[in-house]
């Protein structure tokens, strides 16, 4: 397995994050146990959650599952990088959803609590919240870092303004601030390269793009087109509209010799300021065949190939749209 470290911090990660949003409403308990232990096996060291996945208004059940997978013991805990998130409605109550301190506060004593654990490694915010001063943010979150619950601050489908705001306040604070970016990033999805990418790079944050493979298109749809969730009306249409792309990227593939969701994952991986994709297998079996993309070295040619079946923004701005 390669590491990186995570944005400018001294933290070391797997290049491949496990996501386990599937834990719970698509993978039974037993067998997400079994990808957890597999990953381990892989040397993969990060593990990535949210407090609302599950999908059951304040359940927390993929957290559960990990915690219940962490309480078996053998130094599991120890072996990983633990990463969750807050933001997102956990009650029906006002202030039990969004970043202010009173939220951010009991969301991760919460999350603690399902998770069995003393502390997450990497706390990232799911989501900007305009109406909160970064001043409550950061000063909630400063807290639990002084408390020793949280070691590193992240963020989530944040734009590169966001993220400089953020910046901005902690360092006025003298606070390290953020340390990451969740977006959505793939080859088929590439506008973060306008504002986020550059962002990050300056600030020191590292990338962790989520849905690298684009919800399955870039993961050789035409092949299983009939198969799963594929089979569903907006994927369809999805499919429809990128046809001739998702034609000439397989067949790119095709010509490689390798797999359509190895490529999309090297490719991200050859991106700056990408720490590591965030991989959202199913079944031991999907989790082993990811791991051939840290192998794939794609040649100039070749991503000169994908940029022109996959064109991205032009570059940051406002070069990619202005003089």
């Amino acid at each position: 397995m390669d590491y990186s470290y995570l944005g400018r911090t001294g933290l070391q990660v797997s290049r491949l994050c496990l996501g386990t949003m599937n834990f719970g409403p698509v993978t039974e308990e037993g067998d997400s146990f079994a990808i957890m232990d597999r990953a381990l096996e892989h040397d993969i060291n990060f593990f990535d959650t949210a407090n609302v996945y599950g999908w059951k208004l304040g359940e927390g059940i993929t957290e559960q599952i990990i915690g219940r997978w962490l309480a078996q013991g053998g130094g599991r805990r120890d072996k990983i990088v633990l990463a969750t998130k807050v933001y997102n409605r956990m009650g029906e109550a006002p202030n039990e959803r969004g970043l202010s301190a009173y939220h951010i506060r009991k969301a991760c004593e919460d999350s603690l609590r399902r998770m069995q654990t003393d502390h997450i490694d990497l706390y990232q915010m799911h989501h900007v919240q305009r109406d909160t001063p970064w001043e409550e943010i950061w000063q909630a979150m400063e807290q639990l870092v002084r408390e020793g619950k949280v070691l590193y601050i992240g963020s989530s489908n944040f734009g590169g303004w966001h993220i400089a705001q953020a910046q901005a306040s902690a360092q006025a604070r003298h606070s390290m601030g953020l340390v990451s970016e969740q977006s959505l990033y793939n080859l088929a999805a590439r506008t973060v390269e306008l504002e986020v990418v550059p962002a990050c790079e300056h600030y020191g944050l590292g990338i962790i793009p989520w849905s690298p493979l684009s919800g399955g298109l870039l993961g050789g749809v035409l092949k299983k087109i009939e198969e799963g969730r594929r089979a569903e009306e907006h994927v369809q249409k999805q499919i429809d509209k990128l046809r001739p792309q998702i034609e000439a990227y397989e067949a790119l593939c095709a010509d490689m010799d390798e797999k359509p969701a190895d490529v999309a994952l090297a490719w991200l991986l050859k991106q700056p300021a990408v720490t590591a994709p965030i991989i959202g297998p199913r079944t031991q079996q999907q989790l082993d065949g990811s791991l051939r993309a840290l192998e794939l070295q794609l040649s100039d040619e070749v991503m000169a190939k994908l940029d022109e079946i996959w064109p991205g923004p032009g570059g940051p701005a406002p070069e990619a749209y202005a003089w």
